[in-house]
């Protein structure tokens, strides 16, 4: 039989304790995070430096001193060195917060990203978070990445404006990147739309969809049901086309076959095949000279003939005279109106020669 002294004994008579069934407590709820819970502070000291671009230099260093202030609250320490374009941040002695310096980090890059020193300062407040979507590497087309980005932005500005609405969180489009400061929870929902668009996926539809999310939450009734019966549900085209193509695809591909290709011949087989492997050497260069001067008059021969071609007179068609085309035998005169014509000129000229003599005899 199993020996069950060993076993851990249940916990059916455990006491209530005095949270256990107080309705205002909130157990989910995150304290701030002030200095009586850490006297001590930390034990080493850490810190970041960004790099920024030379056309943000006169914007940080006019709201610099705003930057120290607010790190000050804190207790860290911020640093700006103009020669190496670069910002620093690191702790100091008087640091409590273990997790401060991740967001002093992320509001440094925030401003070396182009974002307002206002928006930005949001980053070091509980529950507030940032991210950078790189979209450099997901269109290879520059002029297709330009497109795709302007379809992200709007018309003067409209669809980011509709975007920050619906998810709560500040969006800014800055060369390839795209920062954005809000809920951990809408970040990836942002994240998901960029990447969408910049996958050829505008961004009315995610919008469109966000707005009805939007109103179905507002319904108490539906909290707890599926919600995909009332998304829309958007057809991808092209789709047919590209199932041809991998249709295709597999119709080339031919079967392998279970033995493996026969063995290609070496290229002493090929020369003892043709003899050339018993030749000596002074035979192989009588051969090879012989074979030279072959091509040599082959070529000439047949650059004589294209330098010939300009100088061949073209053939003599035969077939009789010339027939005249549709519009010029419509005018054509026929046999009876020629033969008056010429009568008519003959007997006009016997008459003026006639006259001619008769004068010259009166003279």
């Amino acid at each position: 039989e199993p020996d069950n002294s060993t076993k851990r004994p249940k916990r059916n008579y455990r006491r209530d304790k005095p949270w256990d069934n107080d309705p205002t407590l909130d157990k989910w709820k995150i304290e701030e995070f002030k200095p009586e819970h850490n006297p001590n502070g930390l034990v080493a000291e850490s810190n970041f430096s960004i790099l920024f671009p030379q056309y943000r230099e006169k914007y940080i260093k006019d709201i610099f001193p705003l930057v120290r202030k607010e790190l000050a609250a804190y207790s860290l320490r911020a640093e700006l060195n103009l020669m190496e374009g670069s910002m620093l941040v690191s702790t100091t002695r008087k640091t409590w917060d273990p997790y401060i310096i991740i967001k002093a980090r992320d509001l440094i890059k925030l401003l070396a990203r182009s974002v307002p020193f206002d928006h930005a300062k949001r980053i070091l407040e509980d529950g507030v978070f940032s991210d950078i979507i790189k979209l450099k590497g997901l269109v290879g087309n520059k002029e297709r990445f330009v497109k795709r980005r302007q379809r992200l932005i709007g018309p003067k500005g409209m669809t980011l404006r509709a975007l920050e609405i619906l998810t709560n969180c500040y969006i800014l489009v800055q060369g390839n990147t795209v920062s954005a400061i809000g809920n951990f929870k809408d970040l990836k929902t942002v994240r998901r739309i960029v990447e969408d668009t910049m996958r050829n996926v505008h961004p009315i539809y995610n919008i469109k969809e966000l707005m009805i999310k939007r109103e179905l939450s507002k319904n108490p009734e539906l909290a707890g049901e599926n919600w995909d019966r009332f998304l829309p549900h958007f057809k991808k085209h092209g789709t047919r086309i590209k199932q041809k193509k991998k249709q295709q695809k597999e119709q080339k591909k031919k079967e392998k076959s279970l033995f493996p290709p026969e063995q290609m011949p070496r290229k002493i087989d090929m020369q003892m095949e043709t003899g050339e492997y018993f030749l000596t050497q002074k035979q192989k260069q009588t051969a090879s000279l012989y074979k030279r001067k072959q091509t040599r008059e082959e070529k000439a021969k047949i650059k004589k003939e294209e330098k010939e071609k300009d100088f061949i007179p073209p053939e003599h068609v035969s077939g009789g005279k010339r027939t005249a085309p549709d519009w010029e035998r419509k005018n054509e005169p026929s046999i009876q109106e020629l033969k008056n014509k010429f009568l008519k000129k003959k007997k006009m000229q016997l008459v003026v020669f006639g006259q001619i003599v008769e004068k010259f005899i009166v003279c």
